[in-house]
Formats: C-alpha cells, structure tokens, sequence
C-alpha cells in the first residue's frame, strides 16, 4: 500500500487527527511519508491548514496542499464563491502518484465526506449519479483503498454503512473503519459501536483516536500514536479492551 485515501463520514470526525495518527506510526516504523491535501477551506493565506496540522502532530511528513479556499464550504463552492479555480479528481490523483514515488507512504485526506464535491464539472461524480468531481473518482483514479473515520456515538453506524456503500458501488475497496475521537466517558451506544461498526461497514475496525488527542503537542501525540491504532495500521490497539472503557 502505497497510497491511502482517508475520507470521513462528514465534517468534524477527527479525520486530520486520524491521518496524523496514521502518518505517526508508519514514520515510527521507518517509513517516509507525504500527505497530500487536496483543498483546504475555511482557512485564510498565512494560517496553518489540515496538512500543517499534521506535521506539528506527527512529526517529519511532507505536506502538500493543492489548493486553498478562504470560506468554510465544500471546496466546489469554496472555488465558486472565490472565483479561484477548482481542483479536479485528476490533478489529486497525478499529485498522490509523484508523491508515491519518493515516498513510501501517501495519504490523501479529502475534505468532508465520501462525495463532497470538489469542482462542478458534468463529468463527475464516480459514476453514481450526479456531477463534480469527488474523492471517490479520486480514489478510483488512483486505485487505492480508503480508511473511513467515523464518529463514536448514535447515528454513526448508518453514515458508515452510507460510505461503505458508495465505495463498493464504485469498486472501491474500503480498507478499514477509524473511530476519529472516542470519548473519554463512552456511553453505551458507543461501546456497542464497536462492534457493530465492522458489520455495517463489512471492513475491520482498525482503531480509536482519544478524543482531545489533537490539542497535544507534538510528543505527546507521537507517543500515544501506535496505541490508537490496530496492527494493520501499524499501531498496538485492541478492540476488545477498548470496549471495556
């Protein structure tokens, strides 16, 4: 694996502290690692974006941003409302792919959900329906797998067993579940998710990121990284001890 696409199930999942876990652990094993952030919103020239923010977490990755938006909305709109031009699925893929090969590991973090638009082209939309040009279409271009980061609580399960769908329909294979900010204080909907959070994605769960995992300085995190995440991640975690606590 090469190239990793890592989508959420919607906004504010923990997806760039995921991916920062993520990159953590395969530097810590030796691997060098770039992160590629196809297009930033909400955040203004000169302030730090997801990709920087990965760095300060994980440590030496190579950040890549390819286009950045000043409002907080779907980067098609973002472009839109600007009037600055939109990045399209294939521009994502040929950046991942020179990337890949100077890097053992690339991970693209896409903006929002599954099929959160990234331009307006008819030509779009990973062959479900529906135009513009998405992460899906980026994925399949790329022909990589793509870690969901799903939210802990009530209601995850159906926005998991949404993206797992829209992967299959367009022959992408998802390669796990993340849970992007597991709560201090689980409650019974979220100890139950861990289990039930594999069958409704019909993908294994391959870890928990502690919620306020991303308010920790550098070291911090990198210490803590392998033990949010399974071995196929590279990490220590166990699902079954998790559900305990």
């Amino acid at each position: 694996m090469t190239v990793l696409v890592v989508t959420g199930t919607g906004t504010e999942v923990g997806k760039t502290v995921a991916t920062a876990a993520v990159a953590r652990a395969a530097l810590a094993a030796g691997r060098s690692v770039a992160v590629l952030k196809p297009a930033q919103t909400g955040v203004g020239a000169g302030e730090r974006g997801d990709a920087d923010e990965v760095v300060r977490l994980a440590g030496p990755v190579t950040a890549v941003e390819l286009a950045r938006y000043p409002e907080p909305l779907a980067p098609a709109t973002a472009a839109r409302r600007a009037g600055l031009a939109p990045v399209r699925p294939q521009e994502i893929a040929d950046a991942a792919q020179k990337l890949a090969t100077e890097h053992d590991l690339v991970l693209v973090e896409g903006a929002g959900g599954l099929l959160v638009r990234f331009d307006d082209d008819d030509g779009g939309g990973g062959g479900g329906g529906g135009g513009g040009g998405t992460l899906a279409d980026a994925a399949l271009l790329l022909d990589a797998p793509v870690l969901v980061v799903a939210s802990a609580g009530l209601g995850t399960l159906n926005t998991t067993a949404l993206t797992a769908e829209a992967l299959r329909a367009r022959s992408l294979r998802p390669l796990g579940v993340l849970v992007g900010s597991w709560p201090r204080r689980p409650d019974l909907a979220a100890r139950c998710n861990l289990t039930d959070l594999p069958s409704v994605a019909g993908a294994p769960l391959l870890g928990a990121v502690p919620e306020g995992a991303g308010a920790l300085d550098g070291p911090a995190f990198r210490a803590g990284a392998a033990g949010w995440l399974a071995p196929a991640l590279g990490g220590t975690w166990d699902a079954a001890s998790a559900s305990l606590t």
